[in-house]
């Protein structure tokens, strides 16, 4: 069981306020999530290899081709603010 102690320290690391019916609500909750975990780590896993994904995967592998479809000047035809074949943006600070 999460008590109020481990909650308020969770809610401390995470910048958050949690007042005292939102304590006790996540403090349930949290300790439901971490009782499922618990069950979780009883299966028996010996011999069971890891795996990556449920399914083997093939890879696929495409030529490489060089293609050139559009021109820079088309690429930016549409831009609402441009600067030569450059997108003009708001300066970001």
């Amino acid at each position: 069981m999460i008590d109020h102690k481990a909650l308020e320290h969770i809610a401390h690391l995470a910048k958050l306020y949690v007042s005292e019916t939102e304590a006790q609500e996540f403090a349930s909750q949290l300790s439901k999530a971490l009782g499922h975990f618990e069950q979780i780590s009883k299966v028996d896993t010996k011999g069971v290899e890891p795996l990556v994904t449920p399914s083997e995967v093939e890879a696929y592998w495409r030529p490489d081709e060089v293609k050139k479809e559009l021109t820079a000047e088309e690429i930016v035809a549409n831009a609402p603010a441009r600067t030569g074949n450059l997108f003009t943006v708001p300066p970001v600070v």
